[in-house]
C-alpha cells in the first residue's frame, strides 16, 4: 500500500503531500485521519518551523469523497450520525492548521474544490498555479458548501464569497488572489520554487516570534477594537520579554544579524 500521506522534513520545513491522486486527493476518513494525526505530531515539534500542504498527481484536492458518503447513507439513519461525525472530523483538522505554531502554507495547482477550496483558505498562506481552479460549487449537485463556508468567509469579501457559493462556477487563480483567497499566482514551472523560497523566508524568522504572532493573529481577529488591543499588548509585552527579541533589537541598533538561539 503507498501511504495516503507523505512526509518530507528538510530544514526546518515539513512538507505534506495528499497522495491519493486515483481519487483527486479527497478528504476521505483515511486522509482525514492522516492530515489529523500529522497536525497532532506538528503540533510540539520543535525542529519544524513552517509546513507546506500540497496535493501528488493532477490536482491539489478535490473535497470530500463523494462515493465514501454515498456509502455512509446504508446506515439504519440514513447516514446521519456518520456525516455529523465526518464533518466534525473535517473541523477538527481545519481548526489543527490554525491552532498549529507553524505557518502553514498552501501549494495548489489543478484544482481546489469544496474541502480542498476550504483547505485553502484555512492554509496561513497560499501559493497557486495559473491553471488553478477554486470553487465551492457543491450547490450544483444539491449539497451546499456550509462547512467550506466557515473557512471562505473570514478570508474573501462577502459578496464574492456569496458567489461562490451560490453560482457555482469556479473562479482562476488570478482572481483568488484578487479577493484575497491565495497570496500568489505564478506560473506552474515557478510553483516549488516560489512555495520553497516562502517557507525559507518564514523559516529565517525567529521561531518563537512566529508562534506567538500566529496565536496573536488568530485570537484578536473576531475580538472588540477594545479588547483585541487589551490583548495584543499583553501578548507584546510578553514578547518583549524573550531573550531573543532583546537580541533581534540590539542586533538592529548595531546593523549585524542577530544571534537567535531558538
Amino acid at each position: 500500500m503507498t501511504d495516503i500521506l507523505l512526509r518530507n522534513d528538510t530544514d526546518g520545513i515539513c512538507t505534506l503531500t495528499m497522495n491519493s491522486p486515483k481519487n483527486l486527493n479527497a478528504l476521505s476518513d483515511a486522509m482525514l485521519a492522516a492530515l489529523q494525526a500529522q497536525f497532532d505530531a506538528l503540533m510540539n515539534d520543535d525542529t519544524v518551523r513552517v509546513v507546506i500542504l500540497e496535493g501528488a498527481g493532477k490536482v491539489f484536492c478535490a473535497g470530500h469523497d463523494l462515493k465514501e458518503m454515498t456509502r455512509g447513507r446504508e446506515a439504519k439513519d440514513g447516514g446521519r450520525a456518520y456525516f455529523d461525525d465526518l464533518f466534525k472530523r473535517c473541523a477538527n483538522v481545519m481548526m489543527a492548521i490554525t491552532a498549529l505554531p507553524q505557518p502553514v502554507i498552501a501549494k495548489a495547482h489543478g484544482i481546489a474544490t469544496a474541502a480542498g477550496c476550504q483547505l485553502v483558505a484555512t492554509c496561513d498562506l497560499a501559493v497557486a498555479a495559473h491553471g488553478t481552479r477554486f470553487g465551492v460549487n457543491g450547490v450544483n449537485i444539491g449539497l451546499f458548501c456550509s462547512t467550506p463556508m466557515v473557512a471562505l468567509t473570514r478570508v474573501v469579501p462577502r459578496k464574492q464569497a456569496f458567489e461562490m457559493l451560490t453560482m457555482g462556477s469556479f473562479i482562476n487563480a488570478t482572481r483568488a488572489r484578487e479577493v484575497g483567497l491565495i497570496n500568489q499566482a505564478v506560473d506552474h514551472d515557478d510553483l516549488d520554487q516560489t512555495t520553497l523560497e516562502m517557507a525559507q523566508t518564514l523559516a529565517s524568522k525567529m521561531k518563537g516570534v512566529l508562534k506567538i504572532g500566529k496565536t496573536g493573529f488568530y485570537q484578536q481577529m473576531n475580538m472588540s477594537l477594545e479588547d483585541a488591543y487589551d490583548y495584543t499588548g499583553d501578548v507584546i509585552a510578553q514578547n518583549m520579554m524573550m531573550r531573543d527579541t532583546a537580541e533581534g533589537i540590539q542586533a538592529f541598533i548595531e546593523k549585524r544579524d542577530p544571534d537567535w538561539k531558538d
